[in-house]
C-alpha cells in the first residue's frame, strides 16, 4: 500500500470530487491504523479536511467515509445502519419533557469548549433547573467550569493522538455510564461521538448539535449558530459562552494584557519570521504589561521562555493548567493571540482582544471559528504579506474602543 497520507489524500480528493473511492485502499488505511502514523492520517489527512471545510456536501461524505472505517473496526457494526441513525440523529428537533440528569459532551478542545460546549452548558441548566448536570470529557475542560456547582464532572478521557481504536473505545466506553431512563444526553458534534456517528446513548435520550453544516452558506460563527440550536432545541433565549474555573489567576496586576502564541499542534496557525517579537515589543512600547503564555510545553513553551528571555524581565510567563491562565484572561486589561482557546475565553469573559488569524483551510472556516461576544473584537485575517502593521493598527483602534466613555 502507498503510504497512509497518500492513500488518506487520495480518498479526500474522491470525497470532494463526489466520486467512488476505492474500498480497497480504505480498507487498508484502517487495517494499518493499528500503528500512530497510519491512525494520525485519517484524522490529520482525511476527517480534520472533511470538517473543517463546513461544507454540508463534505459533512455527508465524512459519514459515509468513517462509518465505513467504524464498522472495519468494531465486527458485527453495519456502516449502513450507522448512516442511517446519523441521518435521524442530525436533524434539529424540540427537547421535550423534563429529566433528572443531563449530560453534556465535551468537545475536547478547549477553544470549542468555551465557544460551543459552554453555550450548551448554560443552556440546559437554564432549561432544566433542578436537574444534576454533568461535562463528561477530559479533567482540561472541566477545569473551566469547577467553581459551577450545577455542573458535575465525568471524566471520559480522549487521546487526540491516539490510534484510531482507542479513540474509538473512548466513545463506546460512555454508553454504560450515560445509561438511565431519566438521563438526557446532549452532543455538541464531540469527538467522543466521532461527530455523532458513535451511539453513545440511546437515541431517544439523545441529542446532537451538528456543527459543521449549520448556518449553510452563511457567516455566523460557532458561537452564534450554538445560540440558535439551542434556542430550537431547548427554547432558551439567552444562552451565552461562559467560563467559572475555580483556579486563581496568575496574576491580576493592572494593565495585565494576557498573549498567547499557542498553536494547538498546527505550525500553520504561527506567523512566521519576527511577528511574535515584535509584537511583543509593540505592547511593551504602549505600556502593556504582558503575560505570555507557555502553551502545551515542549517547542511552544521554549519559544515562548525565548521570546521572554529577549526582554529582559519586562514580559512574564505561566507554565501550567490553562484554567489559571483562562482566570488571568478574565481579568485582563485585553487579550492578544492567535486564534486558540484564549480568544474564546476572551470573547466569553467580555475582555477586548486582538487575534490573528492564520492557517484556515477554507473562509467558511474562518466565519466559523472567529470569536464572538459583548466585547471589542479585532481580527486580522493573515492571508500573505507583512501581518504586523495590520495588527498594530487593529491593536490601537482596541485600545481606543476600551477607553471610549
Amino acid at each position: 500500500m502507498e503510504s497512509p497520507s497518500e492513500a488518506a489524500a487520495r480518498i479526500l480528493d474522491c470525497c470532494r470530487r463526489a466520486a467512488p473511492w476505492p474500498d480497497h485502499l480504505l480498507r487498508e488505511l484502517v487495517e494499518a491504523a493499528e500503528r500512530p502514523e497510519a491512525s494520525r492520517a485519517i484524522f490529520r489527512d482525511l476527517v480534520e479536511p472533511l470538517c473543517d471545510a463546513f461544507e454540508p456536501a463534505l459533512c455527508d461524505r465524512y459519514a459515509e467515509v468513517f462509518s465505513d472505517a467504524i464498522a472495519q473496526v468494531q465486527p458485527g457494526w453495519s456502516a449502513r445502519e450507522l448512516r442511517a441513525r446519523y441521518a435521524r440523529i442530525r436533524r434539529t428537533r424540540p427537547v421535550l419533557g423534563d429529566f433528572a440528569r443531563v449530560f453534556v459532551l465535551s468537545r475536547v478542545t478547549l477553544g470549542a469548549d468555551v465557544a460551543v460546549t459552554s453555550v450548551v452548558l448554560d443552556a440546559v441548566k437554564k432549561r432544566f433547573p433542578r436537574a444534576r448536570i454533568a461535562l463528561a470529557g477530559n479533567r482540561k475542560s472541566h477545569e473551566l467550569f469547577d467553581a459551577d456547582p450545577r455542573i458535575e464532572f465525568l471524566e471520559a478521557p480522549y487521546s487526540r493522538t491516539g490510534l484510531l481504536r482507542d479513540r474509538l473505545e473512548a466513545g463506546l466506553r460512555l454508553r454504560p455510564l450515560l445509561d438511565g431512563g431519566d438521563a438526557l444526553v446532549v452532543d455538541p458534534d464531540s469527538r467522543l461521538s466521532q461527530l455523532g456517528l458513535l451511539p453513545v446513548a440511546d437515541e431517544r435520550r439523545y441529542t446532537f448539535f451538528e456543527s459543521r453544516s449549520a448556518g449553510g452558506g452563511g457567516q455566523a460563527s460557532l458561537g452564534e449558530l450554538t445560540r440558535d440550536w439551542v434556542r430550537e432545541t431547548f427554547g432558551v433565549e439567552d444562552a451565552r459562552a461562559f467560563i467559572a474555573p475555580a483556579s486563581a489567576p496568575v496574576c491580576d496586576d493592572e494593565g495585565l494584557t494576557a498573549v498567547s502564541f499557542g498553536a494547538g499542534e498546527n505550525p500553520a496557525k504561527r506567523i512566521a519570521g519576527d511577528f511574535e517579537r515584535e509584537l511583543l515589543a509593540y505592547l511593551i512600547e504602549r505600556g502593556e504589561a504582558p503575560l505570555l503564555d507557555e502553551g502545551a510545553g515542549g517547542e511552544e513553551a521554549e519559544r515562548a521562555r525565548a521570546l521572554a528571555a529577549a526582554f529582559a524581565g519586562k514580559v512574564r510567563t505561566w507554565s501550567g493548567a490553562f484554567a489559571p491562565f483562562a482566570a488571568s484572561i478574565r481579568r485582563a486589561r485585553q487579550y492578544v493571540g492567535y486564534d486558540s482557546a484564549g480568544q474564546h475565553v476572551a470573547a466569553a469573559c467580555g475582555t477586548p482582544l486582538l487575534t490573528v488569524f492564520a492557517g484556515f483551510v477554507s473562509e467558511r472556516m474562518f466565519q466559523r471559528w472567529s470569536p464572538s461576544g459583548p466585547s471589542a473584537i479585532e481580527v486580522v485575517k493573515a492571508v500573505g504579506g507583512p501581518v504586523m502593521p495590520e495588527a498594530a493598527a487593529a491593536f490601537e483602534r482596541l485600545r481606543s474602543a476600551r477607553v471610549r466613555p
